[in-house]
């Protein structure tokens, strides 16, 4: 375990942290290794009822971390199978786990996010790969070492079905196209990805830096700006309004059309919707 843990970015012993453990081999091994790495740590299980038994997982997680000495909170948010499920979960799961809340995401949950956003046409921030990785400790594993370790240590963890199903983008990006594009390299593409989604999180820092003082709302404030720094004051406007998660290209287009005045409201991935108003930029949920 010690391995692992100086390849976590944990922070200092003592801290108090909120993880998200859905029971699986990753979360699970979050929390086992944020207990090891000496922080005072908070399990948070989300039940969603999308299956016969789910109860049982939160009552899993909780013996885990009753047996590892972390505090377990099992709160329900439940939503119905069907169109856009991954999406309305993570929502649902939004709204009711605390700010700050670390996830089990691996390297390879890495991967899978940067391929998924190139193919959305995220452009830098989306190579970038997943948003806010101070909340990812576990970004330098990979997904066998964390049920490796579950397996080493005999704790009991919960297969996803879901995780298999083929109607999902990214599981289809896991099964699929990496094992390909492993196949045509003749390398594991995982460290690649990973390191491409490490430099351009660097590139995207400094792009920031020269838009942070843009408000892309007050549409009078950007009116002799480029367009090209004002798309990266608007993808990050957006972003900030969907859990980090970077925009794709043709909705920072049309947001740009509104802040330009060539339209008064238009929609974006992710079923919401930017309207202008008396010089100004809202942004509203439908």
């Amino acid at each position: 375990m010690a391995a692992l843990l100086d390849r976590c970015a944990f922070p200092p012993p003592g801290t108090a942290v909120d993880c998200a453990v859905s029971g699986g081999p990753d979360s699970t091994a979050l929390l086992v290794l944020a207990v090891a790495a000496g922080l005072d740590v908070t399990a948070w299980h989300v039940d969603h009822g999308l299956r016969p038994g789910s109860a049982d997982e939160g009552l899993l997680v909780a013996r885990t971390a009753g047996g590892i000495g972390a505090t377990t909170m099992r709160v329900e948010a439940p939503i119905d199978d069907g169109p856009g499920l991954e999406e309305r979960a993570r929502d649902a799961r939004r709204a009711v786990l605390p700010t700050g809340v670390l996830t089990g995401h691996t390297a390879d949950d890495q991967a899978e996010t940067v391929l998924w956003n190139l193919l959305r046409g995220s452009g830098v921030p989306g190579a970038a790969g997943i948003g806010e990785p101070h909340r990812r400790p576990l970004l330098g594993l990979r997904r066998a070492e964390t049920r490796g370790l579950c397996e080493d240590l005999g704790l009991e963890v919960v297969d996803d079905p879901h995780n298999a199903e083929a109607r999902f983008t990214r599981n289809r990006i896991r099964h699929e196209v990496l094992p390909l594009l492993a196949d045509v390299a003749g390398r594991d593409p995982v460290p690649l990805l990973a390191r491409h989604a490490s430099l351009a999180g660097e590139a995207v820092g400094l792009l920031d830096a020269l838009a942070a003082d843009l408000d892309p709302t007050d549409v009078a404030s950007v009116a002799d700006v480029g367009d090209d720094l004002v798309r990266l004051a608007v993808r990050r406007w957006l972003a900030d309004h969907d859990d980090g998660r970077p925009p794709d290209a043709a909705s920072v287009d049309r947001v740009l059309d509104v802040v330009r005045g060539r339209a008064v409201a238009t929609e974006v991935v992710g079923g919401h919707r930017v309207r202008r108003s008396a010089g100004r930029l809202s942004h509203d949920r439908r």
